[in-house]
């Protein structure tokens, strides 16, 4: 075993150590459990068809919204970067939606839509603006001598594109679709708990709170940070197979 991950190991180790040991302090079950208690909520949901189903759904709308808040990211920040116009008619409305608490998007698609859609609307609420930042960064970076040779020889976009702009910007994708992923996530979660939609990872930690089942409240967030961090790795991996094929 490497020297990394030994170093992993020992950090998780001293943060279960932790926890447990809070839980020992605190010693109320309805306040707080360790992760002995999570493990074992857990591993009763685990089984269940229910949980699956839940964790589907969630997952489905959260990883749908996250998609379209991408592309549309993607989409207005090569308009913004082609047309000055665009980047200041666009910059109010990316403040907006960085700077709006998430509770406001949640009600306003509660009125908008109904709770069924409350995860994936919220999930491309706070997705676009992360990825129409990134990408607009990438290709403000561009190197202006490469555009300019590019120009000397006629190239066309569709090879400006693969040549120069797809290499600026894998770094800025790349990154943006970690924290992208993370962010819609949790803001997916946040707003299911809050529309409470039936057969969601959300309205299971609400009815959880709601019997005071405090062990599951940990196990059903446990899963859905594993879900979230699975769903990250696997987009950060294909997003890579994408720029290694495109290398080759």
């Amino acid at each position: 075993m490497s020297a990394k991950a030994v170093k992993k190991l020992l950090a998780a180790a001293f943060w279960l150590a932790l926890w447990q040991g809070l839980s020992l302090i605190v010693n109320n079950k309805i306040v707080m459990v360790g992760p002995y208690e999570t493990a074992l909520a857990l591993i009763r949901l685990i089984p269940t068809g229910e949980f699956w189903a839940d964790a589907g759904a969630s997952a489905l709308r959260i990883t749908a919204g996250f998609s379209a808040g991408a592309a549309m990211g993607i989409v207005l920040a090569a308009l913004a970067y082609r047309y000055s116009m665009a980047r200041e008619l666009f910059a109010p409305l990316v403040g907006a939606m960085k700077a709006v608490p998430v509770a406001s998007f949640v009600v306003l698609a509660l009125i908008w839509f109904g709770n069924s859609r409350i995860g994936f609307f919220v999930s491309l609420i706070v997705s676009l603006p992360i990825l129409y930042v990134n990408t607009l960064e990438g290709l403000s970076a561009t190197d202006k001598k490469l555009l300019e040779l590019a120009r000397v020889y006629s190239m066309r976009l569709p090879a400006k594109i693969k040549g120069i702009f797809f290499p600026q910007l894998f770094p800025y994708l790349r990154g943006a679709l970690a924290l992208g992923v993370g962010t819609a996530w949790k803001a997916g979660i946040a707003a299911e708990v809050i529309g409470q939609p039936l057969g969601t990872l959300g309205n299971d930690l609400y009815r959880a709170k709601i019997y005071l089942e405090t062990d599951k409240v940990f196990a059903v967030t446990v899963a859905a940070v594993a879900l979230s961090w699975a769903i990250g790795k696997l987009a950060v991996w294909a997003f890579s197979r994408l720029e290694r094929g495109r290398g080759r």
